[in-house]
């Protein structure tokens, strides 16, 4: 009794466990199926992805060729104002240039034709930190870029330019932009590229150098009434002579008024005014004595005084004469001509005699304060720029640089 439980159970054990082992295997066969299949589905799929023949990846992840050059170097301070900057490319062409000041104006400039460099139209500021953005392009198309920074030179010595008319004037039709240096200037074609003068309605306006140190600007013929000019000076790090550099950025402008033109007859003593195309006065004048004749030509009003003191010893004529209070005073000449009121002639002098030092005098009131006087109409209706021409005078033609009487030259003569 005792052999047989222990027989049925051994036999009920031994039955147990081999039908769990055959299932485990079963299991463990299919996994291993499964898992190889897995596999190698998985390896055909990466390799399909990489390297199979259909939807292949052919990106060209190698660096571009083209390399950027920057003059000057990267960081570099007291830099010319002129002629430092140059940018290139190298295995490639620029396709991008950005040179900018600290406020983000651009400078401008132009790349060459075959794309190999970069240089400004103009010259740079003083004392300016500018940035440097310049990309390039291979011949597959991949970009290289560069950006440096690099700051102008601070001038020791520097030009300014003092300009006439004012900016936001009403001028006369005669009116040139005229600008006087404050040192002499040894390289002007460089000044005068650093500045442009334009009107609207469009003419053609070319500067004359007169010296050294002054430049004026004006179309062949009068401007145009209601011509709006606008000059730009922008003279901050041209060097205009050795070690000189401008100190100016500025634009002003001003706004021709009606055409007025007066002419002068020194025989017939009397003075025509016309306006836009009509004679509006008609005055008796007295012009130059025959040992002081006045100037013939084309003169331009380049100041106005209500009173002024007019002293022979200021125009070489010694102690003749010392008037401390001409009334409506009209400058026409840088030496001394002016076209005035008279008050101590006598009124039988206009229209019949030339009696003074080389002015045109009008009948007026002592202090000018008479207003139906010749002298003050003709004051109160001129503008600074307005042309008063002087004929018939046994004198010369005025120089064009006395004054602002630069019609007196060919337009011609003016341009060369």
């Amino acid at each position: 009794m005792n052999g047989q439980p222990i027989s049925g159970t051994s036999a009920r054990a031994d039955s147990g466990w081999r039908g769990r082992g055959t299932t485990g295997l079963l299991a463990l066969v299919m996994g291993a199926l499964l898992l190889l299949v897995t596999a190698c589905g998985g390896g055909d799929n990466e390799g399909g992805n990489k390297g199979g023949s259909s939807g292949a990846r052919t990106d060209d992840t190698s660096a571009s060729q083209a390399l950027v050059k920057v003059a000057p170097k990267d960081g570099a301070g007291s830099v010319a104002t002129s002629g430092a900057l140059k940018i290139s490319a190298e295995q490639g062409k620029l396709s991008t240039v950005k040179v900018s000041d600290p406020k983000g104006a651009e400078v401008e400039g132009k790349i060459a034709a075959d794309g190999a460099s970069w240089e400004p139209d103009h010259h740079l500021a003083s004392a300016t930190k500018y940035k440097v953005h310049a990309v390039a392009k291979d011949e597959k198309g991949r970009e290289s870029a560069k950006d440096t920074t690099f700051t102008t030179l601070v001038p020791q010595n520097t030009f300014v330019g003092q300009y006439t008319p004012e900016d936001g004037s009403t001028v006369g039709v005669g009116m040139p932009v005229s600008i006087h240096f404050t040192r002499g200037i040894t390289d002007p074609e460089a000044v005068e590229k650093a500045i442009k003068v334009t009107a609207d309605p469009d003419v053609e306006i070319e500067g004359h150098w007169f010296g050294n140190d002054r430049l004026d600007f004006r179309p062949e013929d009068y401007w145009a009434a209601g011509t709006k000019v606008k000059v730009e000076l922008d003279l901050d790090g041209v060097e205009g002579r050795p070690g000189v550099y401008g100190k100016q950025a500025k634009t002003v402008s001003f706004t021709v008024g009606r055409r007025q033109v007066s002419t002068v007859d020194a025989n017939s003593h009397r003075m025509k005014v016309v306006r836009d195309g009509k004679q509006v006065k008609d005055i008796a004048i007295s012009a130059g004595a025959p040992a002081t004749t006045t100037y013939n030509g084309q003169m331009v009003i380049s100041e106005k005084l209500r009173v002024t003191r007019m002293n022979g010893d200021t125009v070489g004529f010694g102690g003749e004469y010392d008037i401390k209070d001409v009334p409506h005073a009209m400058r026409l000449s840088n030496s001394g001509t002016f076209i005035h009121g008279n008050y101590w002639g006598g009124s039988g002098i206009f229209g019949t005699t030339n009696t003074s030092h080389g002015c045109v005098g009008m009948l007026d009131a002592r202090g000018g304060g008479d207003s139906g006087t010749p002298a003050a109409w003709f004051f109160n209706n001129s503008l600074i720029g307005d042309v008063v021409i002087v004929k018939n005078s046994h004198d010369k033609t005025i120089q064009p640089d006395n004054g602002l009487n630069g019609w007196n030259m060919s337009w011609s003569e003016w341009t060369k």
